[in-house]
């Protein structure tokens, strides 16, 4: 399937229509008097070794409770880019990868569970946001519109989601191409870049789990398949996603000529190695996925499921009632039941006793 944005019914400019359709348009979003000012996510315990990078990481673990990765350093610089009404802040950096050599935008927000004190030795797990579309230069779950840092703040409040640290790279290197997640021989290393750079950096600047346990993906149309393959690729890594609308086949043109490579990067070749692996906790891997009734698709996702849902790969299939291929039907999956289910099965931050 092709992995673009579906146009929305207003007569809009073709590159805002595509835009708006899977998402915002991010440059188009200002949405607090405060953007572009300074930013720190720093607390009181998180302090004292994030600035220290030449010190080993430090890890805390209470006798019922998880262990704690203090950030590592060095912290990197973050400005404003969104205020949430909560007062809670969605900043922006730039992050030069020092595995993948590719350098891009990475936004990122804490939930307010994470400034209190009650949490302030406890790690919070990482939800990686992944757009539809190019993905490039912006990642539009960093707007306030589509409401996924408030949506999961009053979530984690009902008691229906976890407080995620979201964390919103770009996509791709430009707005040419769709480069799979992965590292295409000879185009820049992306999928070095969003599993392993960027789960570094999260490291570097916030508390975090030592276990896959507290690591996951979520994206939509192309940012969901990106999501879907790194979690087969890397199980060890990641524990779950939520995968909208996604393709289950890597189809970039920019694969030709290396077909051993692409295949390697092949959702369905990956679930179907990791399927064939004992059912333990240390392998089980949570898939799910999201389709609207008004897109295509159903039928590749129900057949991939048939054949993949085996041994430690377990799958969920929210099934969105007059939904389309756009983020805003996406959340409202999220909101009826997604969300729930990968919390279920990752860790949460450990309050004080």
């Amino acid at each position: 399937m092709k992995r673009l944005p579906t146009r929305p019914p207003k007569r809009l400019p073709r590159f805002v229509a595509a835009a708006l359709a899977l998402g915002s348009a991010a440059a188009l979003v200002t949405g607090c008097s405060d953007e572009g000012a300074p930013l720190t996510f720093d607390t009181p315990r998180a302090t004292a070794t994030a600035d220290k990078p030449e010190r080993p990481p430090k890890q805390t673990k209470r006798a019922s409770g998880p262990e704690t990765l203090l950030p590592t350093g060095p912290a990197a610089s973050f400005t404003t880019a969104n205020t949430l009404e909560d007062g809670t802040k969605i900043g922006v950096t730039t992050l030069a990868g020092a595995k993948s050599g590719f350098t891009g935008k990475v936004w990122v927000w804490a939930p307010k569970q994470y400034f209190d004190p009650k949490y302030a030795d406890s790690g919070f797990p990482v939800l990686i946001a992944l757009p539809g579309g190019k993905g490039y230069p912006t990642n539009y779950w960093m707007g306030t519109d589509l409401k996924l840092q408030s949506s999961i703040s009053r979530w984690s409040e009902e008691g229906r989601s976890l407080p995620f640290i979201v964390v919103m790279p770009v996509l791709n290197p430009d707005d040419k191409y769709y480069y799979d997640g992965s590292d295409i021989p000879g185009q820049p290393r992306i999928g070095t870049w969003l599993t392993e750079d960027v789960p570094d950096f999260v490291r570097a600047n916030f508390r975090t789990f030592t276990s896959r346990d507290g690591w996951a993906f979520m994206g939509s149309s192309s940012g969901g398949f990106v999501g879907l393959k790194s979690v087969l690729q890397h199980p060890d890594k990641f524990k779950a996603v939520i995968a909208s609308g996604p393709d289950t086949v890597p189809d970039s043109p920019l694969w030709a000529g290396h077909e051993a490579e692409r295949q390697a990067n092949n959702p369905e070749k990956l679930a179907k190695a990791l399927g064939a692996k004992p059912d333990t906790k240390a392998n089980a891997t949570y898939l799910a996925f999201q389709i609207g009734t008004k897109e295509s698709g159903m039928a590749r996702l129900k057949a991939f499921m048939k054949n993949y849902t085996k041994g430690p790969v377990k799958t969920r299939l929210q099934v969105i009632q007059g939904g389309g291929h756009n983020a805003k039907t996406y959340m409202q999956g999220m909101e009826e039941g997604s969300i729930a289910w990968i919390s279920q099965h990752m860790q949460g931050p450990v309050p004080a006793p």
